[in-house]
């Protein structure tokens, strides 16, 4: 595997312990990065500030945000489901920006990367709390994206599905029958993309060599979102 060029770099990379985090950190640092993984949730408001105040000045800040999916009828979802995965992924969104990007807008460099979900560029049954969070996350990079360009700064998104993490496809579920049928089926690639393909990609959009990239939302799901 070639690794890109990310010595020098300052990351911060929220969720570390979670989703694509574990192997997030590995790729990075393996590309030369210091990675300052950072492992709260961000349900206190306050959160995202302190974390930015905690990790100093940063090249690129790696929003790695998930939670377990719920698999529940649009008829049936609750407020508080509804509530709370906008409350995990989508309200520390605005708070980070705060936080970071002034600092970032007076260097005239930075990059933020949003980890996020394909659910919101294909339809889902049971998955509508789950992919408006999603979508809304995608809509608010592609504003944002647009919005700091001018000053230096890149903000984008991996959108991914059918890639192998614990947090959405643990062992459990990769080893059931079905879902490797499903796979087949339903996914072009015929596997689960790796952690280290998605991880490699991610490190790319932290590199210098993506500088070109505004706004951007990327498909890393194996062809299932065409």
């Amino acid at each position: 595997m070639t690794l890109c060029n990310l010595d020098g770099k300052r990351i911060l990379l929220t969720q570390a312990n979670d989703f694509m985090g574990p192997s997030l950190n590995a790729i990075l640092q393996a590309c030369g990065a210091t990675v300052i993984a950072d492992q709260r949730d961000f349900l206190d408001p306050k959160a995202p500030a302190q974390a930015i105040k905690e990790a100093g000045e940063l090249d690129v800040l790696l929003l790695n945000l998930g939670v377990p999916a719920p698999s529940t009828a649009a008829s049936e979802v609750e407020d508080e489901e509804w509530g709370l995965l906008f409350r995990h992924m989508v309200d520390p969104l605005p708070r980070f920006a705060r936080a970071v990007l002034p600092g970032m807008i007076a260097r005239q460099k930075g990059k933020i990367l949003l980890m996020g979900s394909a659910s919101a560029l294909r339809g889902m049954k049971r998955a509508s709390s789950y992919s408006a969070a999603r979508g809304a996350q995608l809509a608010w990079i592609q504003a944002v994206g647009a919005e700091v360009a001018s000053k230096g700064i890149q903000v984008n998104a991996i959108a991914q599905n059918f890639v192998d993490n614990p947090t959405y496809f643990p062992d459990d579920i990769q080893a059931n029958p079905a879902f490797q049928a499903r796979l087949q089926r339903e996914v072009p690639l015929g596997r689960l993309v790796s952690a280290e393909e998605d991880a490699s990609f991610a490190a790319y959009l932290c590199s210098d060599a993506a500088n070109c990239f505004v706004g951007q939302v990327f498909p890393v799901c194996g062809g299932w979102s065409h």
